[in-house]
């Protein structure tokens, strides 16, 4: 289990570097968005971390319903967490389910919060959110989370 943890943790940690590495040294601005995504989540942690809640994806016009559920390590606490962002890099509806590999790093102390998260997946795909949290969390670490159609 401990060796799990450290290897989700290694892997958001190298998806975060590469995705802020590649606009950094090439000096041009990010990707146009491909869309737009809101999610409403609930996180606890001691030490190990677990997530779930639902979000939606709107593509092209159409709004996709999702659920999304993970796990890693990192943090203590609980909270809730309603996110929204952008999605880069998706040509298809069909790339954007799958297993994403999450850094993240906030704080909730009641309803005052401050928080960021990166998702990447296999197909490419990346969400870079701005967390509101609400509940008493200290969180920095890793997870790999699976986003689910509805």
């Amino acid at each position: 289990m401990q060796k799990f943890g450290l290897m989700l943790t290694a892997l958001a940690l190298a998806a975060c570097a590469s995705s802020g590495q590649s606009t950094s040294t090439t000096n041009q601005p990010p990707p146009p968005p491909s869309g737009t995504v809101t999610m409403h989540m609930f996180q606890g942690a001691l030490i190990a971390s677990g997530s779930g809640g639902d979000g939606s994806l709107n593509f092209q016009g159409r709004l996709y319903p999702f659920s999304i559920k993970g796990g890693g390590i990192g943090g203590i606490g609980a909270s809730t967490i309603d996110a929204t962002g952008e999605v880069y890099h998706l040509n298809n509806v069909s790339q954007f389910p799958g297993n994403y590999v999450q850094g993240r790093v906030g704080f909730a102390v009641g309803d005052a919060s401050a928080g960021d998260l990166w998702l990447q997946n296999d197909a490419g795909v990346v969400m870079r959110l701005k967390a509101q949290r609400s509940g008493l969390m200290l969180s920095l670490g890793g997870d790999v989370m699976v986003v689910s159609m509805k």
